[in-house]
């Protein structure tokens, strides 16, 4: 399967009936492989029983593994299914024994879940936070962060792309930074992948989370987390049960020697199997090429909405990706939202409960967040400016 623009708006029915979706960023639609995959299992659940349904499709089940690893560059055994970005990022973060004194080096664009952890391990355990400053881009600023390392540093954690615009954070010049201080790296890329090509080797990373719903089209409920082999054994996950771990004796347990350590004994298998042909179908699709064409059609979102007056674009970086936020002087986002709902255009707003350092320091409290995919189009975009311009 190659890509094209028409062959995927086919395998979208969504987009015959007219509706035009620009939350992608939020939850992108499934394409029809993916929804088949999904329902056929809860027919054959229903048909069979669960039981009965996952051991005969556990050749689609395992089929997740794979496509996860190929998706971000990894191993198969470096591979957890979790059922969402969050879970899969807590799963990593609370593996630490956070000591009090211990340091957590991030950036004042995380997203707001990653605040609230770090905080509260700040308030239970004594751990301290370093919020590293943006450049002269907005992006993160990797020799202030660099400058933030002490011999305390227990965690390098940064959120590729924030979900309050169309900020790409440069991952891999952190992660150089990572290595050369020997301190363990976590990334959320809860928007990236899928989005754009992914390489743990070329992150530097030693952890990577992402949800299922977002860019990889994926069903909702659904995520992975990828950690280093060579960390796996290192951390001891915050919970466990008889699928992560065995009980061997009466007083004692071994833990899976793999990233299933890290997994529940009970999820979605509908959706787990769903996951992995969403992942499938994006890398078949190509991902460079599909990459190529959203970051294209963000780029004339961008140009058009800036061209209207009033219209702020708040996106910053100096790489962007398919993310745009935007606002209009004298019209509240909700109305631009509600006008563009009328005619089924869908977008999302971008609150400061989100990234609240980061949208509190450029004084803007909520933004329109138009999220654009590879099956969108430039005729799309064009309605999406029209009604922005004439909403007053």
């Amino acid at each position: 399967m190659s890509f094209s623009v028409a062959g995927t708006r086919q395998d979208t029915p969504a987009c015959a009936e007219g509706l035009i979706h620009f939350n992608n960023a939020g939850a992108s639609l499934m394409p029809r492989p993916v929804h088949k995959a999904v329902l056929d299992h809860l027919q054959l659940e229903c048909d069979i029983g669960g039981y009965e349904a996952k051991a005969q499709n556990d050749a689609l089940l395992e089929r997740f593994y794979d496509a996860a690893a190929r998706s971000v560059g990894g191993k198969r055994n470096e591979i957890a299914f979790i059922e969402n970005a969050t879970r899969a990022w807590d799963m990593a973060f609370y593996a630490f024994d956070w000591q009090s004194g211990d340091r957590i080096l991030t950036s004042r664009a995380d997203y707001s879940s990653n605040m609230i952890s770090y905080i509260q391990v700040a308030k239970r355990y004594g751990v301290e936070i370093d919020m590293a400053p943006d450049d002269e881009s907005g992006q993160i600023d990797v020799t202030a962060l660099e400058n933030l390392i002490t011999d305390r540093t227990r965690l390098i954690s940064l959120t590729h792309i924030p979900t309050n615009g169309g900020l790409i954070n440069p991952v891999e010049l952190v992660g150089k930074i990572a290595r050369r201080h020997g301190i363990p790296y976590l990334v959320d890329a809860c928007q990236s992948v899928g989005q754009m090509p992914i390489d743990v080797e070329e992150i530097g990373c030693d952890m990577l989370s992402t949800t299922g719903r977002k860019y990889i089209r994926g069903p909702r409920g659904t995520g992975f987390l990828w950690v280093r082999d060579s960390w796996i054994e290192k951390l001891e996950p915050p919970f466990l049960d008889n699928h992560a771990a065995t009980w061997t004796s009466v007083n004692d347990i071994q833990i899976r020697d793999d990233a299933k350590r890290f997994e529940n004994w009970e999820c979605y298998f509908a959706g787990k199997i769903g996951l992995g042909v969403a992942l499938d179908y994006g890398l078949e699709l190509g991902v460079t090429e599909t990459w190529a064409r959203i970051q294209t059609l963000s780029r004339s979102l961008r140009e058009g909405l800036s061209a209207l007056p009033g219209v702020t674009v708040w996106d910053k970086g100096e790489r962007q990706c398919g993310i745009v936020t935007f606002t209009k002087k004298g019209v509240a986002p909700q109305t631009i939202q509600s006008e563009l709902a009328k005619h089924k255009i869908n977008v999302s707003l971008s609150s400061r409960q989100l990234t609240r350092d980061d949208l509190v320091a450029a004084d803007v409290d909520v933004t329109i967040r138009a999220s654009v995919h590879y099956f969108n189009t430039e005729e799309e975009l064009g309605a999406l400016i029209d009604i922005v311009r004439k909403t007053d």
